[in-house]
């Protein structure tokens, strides 16, 4: 494909996606309609669906977008300071992008805008997939490195992790108004936890995060491209 072509379906998806994302946004799940998302990004309802095959499919696509920026930034910042390769800076990094981010909010804490719903979809299952890949590099870097403590499984680990980090999400609702618990302090109360659970008591030397984050950040590059081809399909090329 031509590059002017691609930069040309590149600019008509996102013009798209802004549509979808607004709608997704601000009404139910179940009235985002194709015809209105046309509509608002000033092109044919049957340009749509040369982009996405389907209603659940641009949803997906919408939350796809926000999952390559949010992934960006996160590679940015372990190329800047290979620290940020370390688990708990990791889903720190994580945790405050989702949260700053209103359709991966949204998501995380009370799926207004129902791709929770869409857990079985084809291509939600592939970035299932691609997400334990690069969980498994991730971690699989660590532990070569001495960046986990002895003695834990990768997949104990990563499930672990997990369920730490989704109960941060998950708890957001029911914190009081108290001014102490701002994001960047449940984001740091959640590294806590993280190192001190994961990581050596003692901090690692800044070489052997250095020696980890090629790999990590090779990791994450694969799955941010995963989330690419599932947000803009063919204007992904």
């Amino acid at each position: 494909m031509a590059r002017t072509q691609r930069a040309d379906l590149h600019e008509r998806a996102d013009a798209i996606l802004d549509a979808a994302t607004e709608l997704m946004l601000t009404t139910a799940a179940r009235d985002l309609r194709i015809e209105e998302v046309a509509r608002r990004a000033g092109v044919g309802k049957g340009t749509v669906y040369l982009h996405w095959a389907s209603r659940e499919e641009l949803m997906l696509a919408v939350g796809a977008r926000e999952a390559v920026a949010m992934l960006a930034t996160v590679i940015a910042a372990m190329r800047a300071d290979p620290i940020e390769v370390a688990l708990h800076r990791y889903l720190r990094r994580h945790f405050l992008e989702a949260m700053r981010r209103p359709i991966l909010h949204s998501l995380f804490v009370t799926d207004r805008t129902g791709l929770g719903a869409l857990t079985d979809h084809p291509a939600r299952v592939r970035l299932a997939e691609a997400k334990l890949r690069a969980a498994h590099d991730h971690l699989a870097a660590l532990r070569e490195h001495r960046l986990l403590r002895p003695g834990l499984h990768p997949v104990d680990v990563d499930f672990s992790a997990q369920a730490i980090a989704y109960g941060f999400f998950a708890a957001t609702p029911l914190l009081s108004d108290d001014a102490r618990f701002t994001l960047d302090h449940r984001a740091d109360q959640l590294a806590d936890v993280i190192r001190r659970s994961f990581e050596p008591a003692r901090p690692p030397a800044p070489e052997r995060y250095a020696a980890a984050a090629p790999r990590v950040v090779d990791a994450f590059e694969r799955l941010r491209n995963e989330f690419r081809r599932t947000a803009y399909g063919a204007a992904a090329d």
